[in-house]
Parts: structure tokens; sequence; C-alpha cells
């Protein structure tokens, strides 16, 4: 039953219960609708609670309804029913009360919640903006500031901040919807008015135009590119400077507006894409998972702390493994810093850094791992070591202990010959910073058994991470095709681009930095000492003639100062380098390339179409399920922007199937098919009219 009434003496509770998160659909809006309409003829009930049975308070919109339009009522005409209800309406927060869930508890007169209780408007992750008056009814409530933070990061904030801003009227332990009854009966036994908050006005003396325009300033960095946020800011506006019901019709123009918009519609395909990247096919859904309760880390380095504090953070024991007690000790005080500094910003207690930091065991013995649900090994990327590493382990640990390797690129299949019982070693790819990247990439290698993969699967959601299964083969999904990305940068170096113009394209495109830039910060050197380990055949010399030169004259990247680009001391902003200037024509010169003036629209399709046609090779070989597990890759390990889809979606939804296959090929005839053999699948798919959503590997 979607809106069912209870009595409790003069108090009426409206229950809705639509499992598992209440979401608002067309069920649960009628039911509303007749409920607060029934109760305001019942001349026996005085008050009303609103509450939900389950785990939460209304979570948000039913996603099943996305794009197919909603049928009458309109959760905007919802709120209008309830805000003028003639009874007072309490509403009974637990659990997340998000969106459109937000936007009916603002509809009511009072608001209670558990401390545990969290809101948000997070419309904005999905394009759009918050449609049922949250953009009207909040800021009366909260004040404009706080409002605008909500609307334009989309992130939730606790019922604690919530009560400070007047969101929230009181804070409750125990049983929610009995404290919202006695909280209904305290309020007509002092005769407390109904509370409207569309009649509420904001003094629009401090809110001039100047004050959101600094606000847009605020925000600038982190809004990049997007459409939505600038929609939710004059909304806010509109608050301030009219009327409620101009104001609302106001907003109703804006969520037209990014409802059209192209962004919405990928910000919406990638909300769906990070759901269905965990469904792998044919793994059974009621598949018996191994208990992860105890980690082991093999490396204390920037990747093994980082990994670690992914466990620590969610209250599972982490022991860490490193050669030396200096070793050791260094990457635990890295660690207990970075969780400091995280303090310091206010993210979390003293206590929990205390807490965290009790979690992590360190250790120079291999035997302390011996009785760990699962062993990550994040030690230095070459083959000899890492077989080592695991032939080690595998004569230690449980015969049922998983084993992962953090390797960005190695073949887990060969590493996993060292293994006793091959089917529990899998490739767990965090990207770095560990603690900080949503995404890890689980490789699947060939012997991996069914119940280690929706182990690890489901882990990967435990410690929030964004999970897509890869194949085995190089650099699985993402790296593999980094390889195409950074190879046509460098091209275009060589051919006449100076590498801050690429990289200022590549961050205009929405990347948050260029691709050069990003080698400089990760260290040139990574990639040098791989290709000392590499035949000149494996890789082009052409593009690594450059950096070779670099890391040969000492200069690193940010770490030592200079890399491609020249930095002052404490600065990472980089300058462009005589010296890099200078090699870059002696490559030219050297390789016989004629160097010319480039155009950005060049440099996005040399660098976005590589990585496209690498996609598609990637998808006709089985090493991705489907094109949306590619574009979650590339959106939360390579910070592609989510309000472009993702370098799959990108290039079928902005440039077209087709377009993309004529530009590859006429890049193959101009720059040779060895980097633009366009993949056959896309052949195939253009000349079928079909689409990547097509795809889908078994």
């Amino acid at each position: 039953m979607q809106g069912k009434i209870e009595k409790r003496g003069s108090i009426g509770i409206i229950w809705i219960d639509n499992p598992p998160v209440n979401a608002i659909s067309h069920a649960v809006r009628e039911g509303l609708v007749s409920s607060v309409e029934a109760i305001a003829a019942d001349e026996s009930i005085n008050a009303v609670v609103l509450a939900c049975r389950g785990r939460t308070f209304m979570a948000g919109a039913d996603i099943t309804e996305f794009g197919s339009g909603h049928k009458p009522p309109s959760l905007s005409a919802v709120v209008d029913v309830i805000s003028a209800s003639p009874k007072i309406i309490v509403a009974a927060l637990f659990g997340t009360t998000f969106g459109g869930g937000l936007e009916v508890a603002l509809g009511c007169d009072y608001r209670i919640a558990l401390p545990t209780a969290k809101i948000g408007l997070p419309e904005v992750k999905l394009g759009i903006i918050p449609g049922a008056q949250g953009t009207q009814r909040l800021p009366r409530l909260s004040g404009v500031e706080f409002a605008l933070k909500m609307m334009t990061t989309g992130d939730p904030v606790s019922a604690t901040k919530a009560q400070s801003v007047g969101v929230i009227d009181r804070l409750i332990e125990g049983d929610i919807v009995e404290g919202a009854v006695a909280f209904a009966e305290e309020l007509l036994a002092n005769n407390a008015p109904l509370r409207k908050i569309q009649e509420m006005v904001i003094d629009p003396k401090e809110y001039h135009d100047e004050y959101f325009d600094t606000f847009r300033q605020t925000i600038a960095r982190k809004t990049r590119g997007m459409n939505a946020p600038e929609c939710a800011v004059r909304a806010v506006q509109a608050a301030v400077n009219l009327p409620f019901k101009e104001g609302v019709a106001f907003e109703r123009k804006m969520t037209r507006e990014c409802v059209a918009d192209p962004q919405s519609k990928a910000l919406q395909y990638v909300f769906f894409a990070e759901r269905q990247a965990t469904k792998v096919p044919g793994l059974p859904k009621d598949i018996e998972l191994t208990a992860v309760n105890a980690v082991g880390i093999i490396g204390a380095g920037t990747m093994g702390g980082g990994i670690a504090m992914n466990f620590a953070n969610v209250g599972i024991p982490v022991t860490l493994l490193e050669m030396s007690q200096d070793a050791l000790k260094k990457g635990l005080s890295t660690i207990r810093k970075n969780y400091e500094a995280t303090a310091k910003k206010g993210r979390i207690t003293g206590a929990q850094v205390e807490e965290r930091m009790a979690l992590l065991k360190g250790s120079t013995e291999y035997g302390d791992l011996v009785d760990m649900d699962l062993v990550i090994e994040a030690v230095f990327e070459k083959m000899d070591i890492k077989k080592q590493v695991f032939k080690t382990l595998s004569g230690i640990v449980r015969p049922d202990t998983i084993l992962a390797s953090n390797t960005s690129y190695l073949d887990i299949d060969e590493i996993a010959t060292v293994v006793d019982r091959p089917e529990r070693m899998l490739g767990m790819h965090f990207f770095s910073p560990a603690n900080i990247m949503r995404m890890l990439e689980i490789v699947r290698a060939e012997k991996t058994a069914p119940e280690i993969l929706a182990t690890v699967l489901k882990l990967g959601k435990r410690i929030n991470k964004v999970g897509a299964v890869a194949g085995v083969c190089y650099g699985f999904i993402g790296n593999r095709m980094l390889r195409g990305y950074s190879h046509e940068a460098n091209m275009l170096v060589l051919e006449g681009a100076a590498p801050e113009k690429i990289d200022s394209v590549l961050y205009h495109f929405g990347m948050p930095m260029g691709v050069i830039a990003m080698g400089d910060m990760a260290g040139l050197d990574i990639g040098y000492y791989m290709r000392q380990n590499l035949n000149e055949g494996d890789y082009d010399v052409r593009t690594s003639f450059v950096y070779d030169a670099l890391v040969e004259m000492g200069r690193y990247g940010q770490k030592t100062g200079a890399g491609v680009y020249d930095y002052e001391p404490g600065n990472r902003d980089p300058i462009p380098s005589p010296i890099t200037q200078k090699l870059i024509k002696q490559a030219a010169e050297k390789f016989g390339i004629e160097q010319r003036e480039i155009s950005d629209e060049e440099i996005v399709e040399r660098c976005f179409l590589s990585l496209f046609n690498i996609g598609c090779h990637v998808l006709e070989e089985g090493m991705a399920y489907r094109a949306s597990d590619i574009d979650i890759v590339y959106i939360n390990g390579y910070g592609f922007p989510a309000w472009r889809g993702g370098p799959m979606y990108w290039a079928e939804h902005t440039i077209g199937l087709e377009a993309a296959l004529n530009r590859i090929n006429q890049f193959a005839d101009r720059y040779g098919r060895e980097n633009w053999t366009p993949a056959p699948m896309l052949e195939r798919l253009v000349a079928e009219g079909g689409s990547l959503r097509d795809i889908q590997n078994d």
C-alpha cells in the first residue's frame, strides 16, 4: 500500500511503503495526495506525521520512470497539496532523504530526524535541478548560502548540519515515528502555527547580483563545463528576487532547459552505467560469497598505503607488509599525515583518525599474513618481482585466501601460474591516489572462480569504489586505451602543437588536466624504466625520444622541479620550458616530421577518437563486457568529464559512429594504420546501422 493512514490518538500517520528506498513512484505520488486530502476531511485528526517503512525516508525519484515522462500528479503538485494542508504535517526523516524526498519534506510544516540521517539534493549530478520547488523552498528555510552549496555540489549533509541551518527542527534518538508523534502532540499543545515555507520571504539586500557572481567564482573549478549548476544558481536568485509562485515558474523553466540539455542525458547514462558495471553476464545472483574481514597488503608505498586506507575507512583491519622497518615506518607515517590532513579539513574527526590508524598493523614477516581473507600485492611493476611475491604468498596463506595484484599492465594469467589454486587469483587495479580515486578495475583472469569475482565486486562497493570488470590484456581497459590517447598527444607535439597548447585544449574539453601535464605529475621516470625492459619495436621511439632525454637530464617531472615543464619551488603550475622546446625540435628533425599549425579541433579528434577506437578493439576482444563499462573506467579512473558521458558515449552521441569511423579512416590514411586501424566491430555497426548498446559480451 503506497499511502496507508494510521491513527494514534489525534495524530494521523501517513505511511509510505515502497521498498527498497521508498522511491517516489506514480503510485506513491497518488497515495500521498489522496492521504493528505483524506486527513484534511477527517475531524478526528488534528496533526499529521509523514513516515516511511523500511530503511530510509523517501530517497528520491523512481529511477525506472527516468526518461518516460511522469503521469500526473507531478511531484510539484504533490508538494502543493502537502503545503496547503490546514493541519500541521511533520516529516519523520531517517536514512537518506534525497532529491524529491527532501522536496516533499520541505512541503511539510516541520521536520525531525534521527542524528544519523542525511539530506541531499543530488539532481545536479544527473544534469538537472530540484524541480519540485526545492530551489524555492530550501533557500527560504535554510538561507541562500547553504541552499546554493547543496544544489551545486549535489553532496549530502548530515542531519546535525541541517538542523544548524533550520532545515530540521529537532533531532531525536530512538523510534523516529514515536518521536514524530510526540513532537506533533507537543506542537498542538503549544498551539504552534502552521509553518508554510511558501509564505517566507528572503531579504534581497544582502543577496545582490555581486553575491551570486562571487559564489559562481567559488564553484567555477569544480563545475567547469557543466550547465546544471548555473541553472540552480539562477533558480535560487529567482527565490530571492521573485514572489514564490513566479519563482516556481522560473524553476520549471530551468528544469525544462536542463532536461533538454544533452548533458543531462549523458549524466543519466552514467548513473545507470555505474550500476550496470557490477552486473557480470553469467554470474549467478545467489552465488556464495567469501567473507572479507581481514586484508593484507604487500607494499606500504604510495599505492599500498592508499589502498590500505580504503579498508580502514570502513572498519576492515589491514596488515601492511614491507621488506624493512624503515619503509614500513615511512608508509604508516604517510597514512597518518593523509588522515590528519583530512581531519584538518573537517571531513573526519581526530577520534576517527585514531580509530583508523588502530586498524593498521605493520609487519616485515610474510607469516603475519597467514590468516588474511584477502591479500593485495602493490609492489614494483616487474613481472619477476610480482611472481616471486605470489609464489611466496601461495605457500603461506590459507588455501581459501583471495590473492589480488594491483598491477596496471601485467598479465594476471602469467602471475597466476605460480599460485596454488589459481582460481582465487585476480587483479584489483586501484587508481592513484588510491584513497581518493573512485575507480577499481577488477581483472578477471582465465581461471578466476565466479565466487571470487562476485566477492571482490561486492567488496569494491563496500569500500566505496566504482567497480568494472576487465579481461586480461596489456593495460586492461584503462591503461591500454591511455597508450593511444598519450601517443596521439605526443605525436601532435612533434608535429608542431606546443605541450601547453595540447594540455589547454584537453583541459577545456573537460579533462582535469592535459595528458602531458599528467605525465609530469606521475613522473616521467616510470615510463622510462618500463621502456628499459622492452624492445624498440614494442613502443614508438619517436614519441619517447623527448621523454627519455628529459629523464636522462634528471628532469622527472614535478617531483624534481622540472620535466616537460619547468616548475617554481613550491608551485605546481607548469611553465613552458625552452629545454623541452629544443628537444621537440630535435626529435622532429631526427624523425623527419614536418611541423605545422594544428587546430584545437584536430587535437580533440586525434586524442579522443584514438581513445574511442582502442575502446572498440577492447570491446570486440571481449576485454570489457559493455561500452558503458569502458566509459565508467575513464570517467572514474582518468577524469573524463561525466557530462560528456565517457569516450564511447561521446563518440557515438556527439560525433556519431559513422562520422567517427570516417575520421578514423582519414587518420589511418594520413598517419598509418599501425595506430589507426578501425575496429572491425565499429565498421560492422556502421554498416548495419547499429549502436554500441547492441554489444554485450558474455
